[in-house]
């Protein structure tokens, strides 16, 4: 088990899910694993808290590693 960033917890399914994904998730999808809002995870990638890879102006993804790293999990 891995604790989210409210101290839920994440099933070993979940990172596994998360190693056998796509490489890049959207902020939304991070905030979901992290167990916090769509805007927090926003807030966080605004704060450096959440890294993100930055493609043109306006549009952000998440390095799913960098996700299972923040997580506690190895990648």
């Amino acid at each position: 088990m891995y604790m989210t960033a409210h101290g839920e917890q994440i099933s070993t399914a979940t990172i596994d899910e998360l190693r056998s994904g796509p490489p890049t998730l959207s902020v939304g999808q991070a905030a979901a694993y992290l167990g916090v809002s769509r805007a927090y995870g926003y807030e966080m990638a605004r704060e450096g808290r959440l890294p993100v890879i930055k493609l043109g102006s306006r549009r952000v993804r998440v390095p799913t590693a960098a996700l299972i790293k923040m997580l506690g999990a190895e990648v």
